[in-house]
């Protein structure tokens, strides 16, 4: 391997540092720069929306010490602004750039705004960040009504933090069911009611139209009408992958920046992984971004591999998990419509135990506080196994003996 060579990585991410770490481990020898805009060492997003609390310091992805013991260049609060394909040349705003024989894309995405009227409006705020994380709980401690646009994890994770705080809590979602996409009708509504026990009013088949406020928001005016008093509004309507700088080079892009199995995108020397990433998934048999924080880490380990001459796909199933009031929900695997449900019966209060098969095939799995049997059910996911409909949903068949090769 040619030492003088640079891989550049555009995003501290948890796709981009995990592949910077691979590349290296994999045997790249040259130079391996990480560029991200922020000026905090790259750390961990899940924790921000779970807690809105110790956000003084977050915790990093890695020791900082271990860019330095890996090699690794970290380049802070620097943002890209041109990628020359032709010269091979990341330019930056500070003026420089820097040669490079490839480069990985793991710029992630960005919450999607409403472009509503009044959406500039203080106290509107989004929650992507550690910036964004402190302002929402600067928020929470000012107290009044939240109003949460969006129904998706983020927003129900914010929504039980804040009503335990004391806030009155209202979340409009445009579908007849918050993360009924995701989980399926029947899991849904377990959660949706777990929320509206803890006093979360939900707004369902609605959307936000317009927001009223002097210098901060003061209402919101719903599609249908209807008008709410709020002091803070979230906006949590789903992401956009940051997929302008591909776009501008010229690479091949379709809600999110499109590579193959390996991370390759349409252009040989531009690679991307993680949240900003569009492959088919070998789980669903879709080209598709999965939006995960374990996902993302992996991921970017196999692309980071791949970078380095170590040919190699991602095979992990995908995971994800979620915490409200306490309780974690866990999912390994996706379901799909079509895909047989069955459950097992809770063991107390609401925790459940969800399966889906497929063709008698078991395809994923879902728990709230069940992590160590649906951690049995990760292997079962992993070789496609045929599981009995039956002794799923019989609480006196260990997880861990399901199954047939």
């Amino acid at each position: 391997m040619n030492s003088t060579l640079q891989h550049v990585v555009i995003g501290g991410s948890a796709a981009g540092v995990a592949a910077a770490l691979s590349m290296r481990a994999s045997g790249f020898q040259g130079r391996i720069s990480i560029i991200d805009a922020g000026t905090d060492e790259p750390y961990e997003r899940p924790p921000l929306s779970k807690t809105f609390e110790d956000l003084a310091a977050p915790r990093p992805i890695v020791p900082a010490s271990s860019y330095a013991q890996h090699g690794i260049d970290l380049i802070l609060g620097a943002q890209v602004v041109k990628l020359d394909e032709q010269h091979h040349r990341v330019v930056l705003d500070t003026g420089d750039d820097l040669l490079a024989a490839a480069v990985l894309l793991a710029t992630g995405v960005s919450p999607r705004r409403l472009d509503i009227p009044g959406e500039d409006l203080g106290n509107i705020l989004t929650l992507r960040d550690i910036h964004d994380a402190r302002a929402m709980s600067q928020r929470l401690d000012a107290g009044g009504h939240l109003m949460i646009i969006g129904g998706g994890f983020i927003g129900l994770e914010a929504a039980a933090v804040a009503r335990r705080r004391g806030l009155d809590v209202t979340v409009v979602e445009a579908l007849p069911m918050p993360l009924a996409g995701v989980l399926g009708t029947e899991l849904a509504q377990i959660l949706q009611q777990m929320h509206t026990r803890e006093g979360v009013r939900f707004l369902t088949g609605r959307t936000a139209a317009r927001f009223h406020g002097g210098t901060e928001v003061e209402e919101v005016l719903l599609d249908d009408g209807t008008r709410w008093e709020a002091s803070t509004v979230l906006v949590g309507c789903g992401v956009v992958p940051n997929d302008r700088l591909a776009g501008e080079a010229g690479v091949y892009t379709r809600a999110g920046v499109v590579t193959d199995a390996h991370g390759r995108t349409s252009s040989p020397w531009i690679w991307a992984a993680g949240d900003v990433s569009n492959y088919v998934s070998p789980y669903t048999g879709r080209r598709q971004r999965i939006e995960h924080w374990d996902v993302a880490q992996r991921h970017g380990t196999v692309v980071g591999a791949n970078m380095a001459g170590l040919e190699t796909v991602n095979t992990a199933v995908p995971y994800f998990w979620s915490d409200q009031y306490g309780k974690r929900l866990q999912m390994y695997g996706r379901r799909s419509a079509g895909d047989q449900l069955v459950m097992r019966p809770a063991s107390s209060g609401e925790d459940f135990l969800a399966f889906w098969l497929r063709e008698g095939r078991l395809v994923a799995s879902a728990g709230l506080d069940r992590p160590r049997e649906l951690r049995a059910t990760k292997p079962l996911i992993e070789r496609h196994a045929l599981v009995s409909a039956v002794d799923l949903a019989d609480p006196a068949v260990p997880v861990r003996r399901l199954g047939t090769a």
